[in-house]
């Protein structure tokens, strides 16, 4: 199916968005850091990022930023514990298509996954 890229340090998160998108059909990347998440973006240009905005050596609006700038049709979807107005705001101006807070369920992420990747190929889901 489409190539996803996760961006998250915490292993258990990790490992449960990797098996749900794989069972799903995807093919699926995984990076632990900023920089490791950012390079796996250039190398497998995934046609969609989850990244968590609490990374352990770069800010991740920066890695949003930056991964906007590099690969711009990517689809970005930010998973983080924020959930201030505010924070929303930031991370969908820094180029994310998309704003989950922690905890979410599995089940709401493969729907949206799901759904940005049918707009992405142009089929609007809906039933004729």
């Amino acid at each position: 199916m489409s190539r996803l890229l996760v961006i998250e340090d915490d292993v258990t998160i990790a490992t449960t968005l990797e098996l749900a998108l794989r069972a799903g059909g995807h093919t699926v990347f995984w990076a632990s850091t900023g920089r490791a998440g950012i390079n796996a973006a250039i190398a497998h240009k995934p046609q969609l990022v989850l990244l968590d905005l609490g990374l352990p050596d770069l800010d991740g609006l920066s890695v949003c930023r930056e991964i906007r700038s590099l690969l711009p049709a990517t689809i970005i979807v930010l998973l983080t514990a924020h959930r201030e107005e505010l924070d929303v705001v930031s991370g969908l101006e820094s180029g994310a298509d998309d704003y989950l807070t922690k905890p979410f369920r599995v089940i709401e992420v493969l729907a949206r996954v799901g759904a940005h990747l049918r707009r992405a190929n142009g089929d609007s889901g809906l039933v004729q």
